[in-house]
Parts: C-alpha cells; sequence; structure tokens
C-alpha cells in the first residue's frame, strides 16, 4: 500500500470510536499496549508510526487490522462508539441521505436529551437511572448535534408518516408501563418534538430537505455520507433513540463498500421519489398533529 492512499486521519478517527466502544478510556490503552496517554491521542489524531502498533490495538479493542484500516467493514456494538464514529463522518460530509425512526436525532430539539434520558432509565423496570454505558451516548450525541450546527452539510430526511403517527401515540417513552399521567404528559412532549420539527422546516435556516412517505417504511435505520459526489460510506443501525429507546442492544455498521452504497442510494431515491415534500410535507405533518 502506497504511503499517499492511507487516510491517517480516518484510522485515527476510527480508533477514538472503537475506543469509546469498548468503553476504554485513553490511559488503559496505554497500560495495555506500553506506550504514553499523549501517545494515545496523537494516535487519534492520525500520527501513527509502526502498523505493529495498530495491530496490537486492532486486538485490544476486538476488531480487525482492516477494519481500522477502512478496508473491510467496522462493526459498533455499542452505541456511543458508534454515535461518535457518525459524527467524524458528519463533520466531513457536504451532504447525507438518511432515514431513521421517527425522524433523525439531529432534529430534535434541546430538550430532547433530557426526555430521552428519562426514557432510558425508563427502559428496566430494574434501575431508576441510565446506565454508565447509556450516559456515555447521551454525552456523544450531544456533543453530535453540536457538531452539526458548527458544520452544515445539506440534510435529506425521509420519514415515514407510520413511524411519526406511533411516536405521537406512544409519547416520550420508555416502557409502557407508566401512570396514565406521565402518558398523557410524554404525548403533549412528543407533539412539541413534531411542531419544533415543522419550525425548523419552515424556518428554512438549515440545509434541511424532507420527504415523507405515507407507504411502510422498514425500521433499520441507516445514512448515506457524500463529499460533493463522492461517495464516503453508509451506516444502517439498530439502535433508535425515539419512544422506546434502544441504545445497548444490536451492531452497528459502517462501510465504504460501493455495493452498499449504492444499494441504498436506489432503495432511498426510489422512496424519495414516491413521498410527499416540502409544503405538502409541513401540511402533512400538520394534519397528523391535529388528528392526535
Amino acid at each position: 500500500m502506497k504511503h499517499d492512499t492511507i487516510d491517517y486521519k480516518t484510522i485515527g478517527q476510527r480508533l477514538r470510536a472503537y475506543r469509546i466502544a469498548a468503553g476504554l478510556k485513553a490511559e488503559q490503552i496505554a497500560d495495555n499496549i506500553g506506550i504514553s496517554r499523549a501517545a494515545v491521542y496523537r494516535l487519534e489524531k492520525g500520527e501513527i508510526v509502526k502498523i505493529e502498533t495498530l495491530e496490537k490495538l486492532a486486538q485490544l479493542l476486538n476488531t480487525s487490522l482492516l477494519s481500522l484500516l477502512g478496508v473491510d467493514t467496522e462493526y459498533y456494538s455499542n452505541a456511543a462508539g458508534f454515535f461518535e464514529r457518525m459524527r467524524q463522518l458528519e463533520e466531513s460530509s457536504t451532504h447525507i441521505y438518511s432515514h431513521f425512526d421517527p425522524f433523525s436525532y439531529l432534529l430534535t430539539s434541546d430538550r430532547y436529551d433530557d426526555f430521552l434520558q428519562l426514557m432510558l432509565a425508563e427502559t428496566s423496570a430494574e434501575k431508576s437511572q441510565p446506565t454508565q454505558q447509556e450516559l456515555n451516548t447521551i454525552t456523544i450525541l450531544s456533543q453530535r448535534k453540536k457538531s452539526i450546527h458548527k458544520h452544515t452539510p445539506k440534510l435529506f430526511n425521509l420519514i415515514g408518516i407510520q413511524q411519526i403517527e406511533k411516536f405521537l401515540h406512544l409519547g416520550l417513552i420508555g416502557s409502557l408501563n407508566l401512570p396514565p399521567s406521565t402518558r398523557m404528559e410524554r404525548v403533549l412532549h412528543a407533539r412539541n418534538e413534531i411542531k419544533h420539527l415543522i419550525d425548523v422546516i419552515e424556518e428554512g435556516s438549515s440545509p434541511l430537505e424532507i420527504a415523507i412517505s405515507k407507504d411502510a417504511i422498514p425500521s433499520l435505520t441507516f445514512q448515506i455520507f457524500y463529499q460533493h459526489s463522492m461517495p464516503l460510506s453508509v451506516a444502517v443501525s439498530p439502535f433508535r433513540l425515539g419512544e422506546l429507546p434502544n441504545v445497548s442492544a444490536g451492531i452497528a455498521s459502517v462501510t465504504n463498500s460501493k455495493e452498499a452504497i449504492s444499494s441504498y442510494h436506489h432503495f432511498f431515491n426510489k422512496l424519495w421519489e414516491t413521498s410527499t415534500k416540502k409544503s405538502d410535507a409541513i401540511d402533512l405533518l400538520k394534519k397528523t398533529l391535529e388528528r392526535y
């Protein structure tokens, strides 16, 4: 492999994402492979000298050297690591095609993080607050939202109206076993999120386009990242941040496979072409709010 074909910065970014996914601090990495903490941070900036160091890191982080180099698919069983990787990819993208259930976290209000923390605490009767892993995920998500406001790629968001209806029906809840008064309060907060989404679209201050499909859309979420006309990668995730959230179970993936990108691109375009857009999409959201 020629020196000028290696993207050291991106390798460093993957290292950081995998370290977060493994729940390890820089000093823990340093102790395990016999380097300084400062050296770990330099590695995550892309200052990589020895391939042997990458091999040790791949083994420690439970991945492969090929995945670190971007030759093979990246896999993340931890939501914090995966969303850190999303933040990195969003920073380097000029436009993004996305589908989330019910809609992209990047379009939520500033208050949504507080409700997400409540919902995660409610996902299990055995806990009264989010786990440390879930709190780490919320922190990464918050950083991701701040980053997207500093660097604003063009966002093309495909939304399923059935998923919006379920979101409004259930409300911002982490469990169905909640008191009726709490359920009603959370439904009202879900309405506020849809109102916020409508406001964001109507203001036109962000480079955002949405299309709303009236047909059933698979719940699997994905993002396709582009740099001008060049596709960077596609990310596919089982994690969800809406009602009944999940940030702990599943395997997310990131790949720069041309076949994968092409397949998801054609799938996205097919749904986009048959969906409601612009003022008609806003009207559909408003009418859906009225019904709930």
